[in-house]
């Protein structure tokens, strides 16, 4: 079994900064691409930024220029840099992994979600 154990939310003023961090723990043999989602109250989770294994990232139009996802491979755990913070980024940040793992039948790639942690813009 596979853990995602999201932190660094909380409450901020419009203009400030936060850093999220994921940190991926368990069976873990390689993860592919990880990302970083959102869902505020009464909208559907949308994508915010997204990194391959080698590195090679994209955003959503709303975040390009404030936001920067990275990862530390040796650590299994992804990051998302929040500066310029507006109210409209208010909402619970998920991140999602695909992750490869040993199984009986060789290395398979399975879906893990974090369990959302809440960023809170005050305008």
């Amino acid at each position: 079994q596979v853990q995602l154990v999201e932190s660094g939310g909380g409450l901020v003023q419009a203009g400030g900064s936060l850093r999220l961090s994921c940190a991926a723990s368990g069976s873990i043999f390689g993860i592919n691409g990880m990302e970083w989602y959102r869902q505020a109250p009464g909208k559907q989770r949308e994508l915010v930024a997204s990194i391959t294994s080698g590195g090679s990232t994209n955003y959503v139009e709303s975040v390009k220029g404030r936001f920067t996802v990275s990862r530390d491979n040796a650590l299994n755990t992804l990051y998302l840099q929040m500066n310029s913070l507006k109210f409209e980024d208010t909402a619970v940040y998920f991140c999602h992994a695909e992750v490869q793992q040993r199984t009986a039948w060789g290395i398979k790639t399975f879906s893990y979600w974090g369990q959302g942690t809440q960023v809170t813009v005050s305008s």
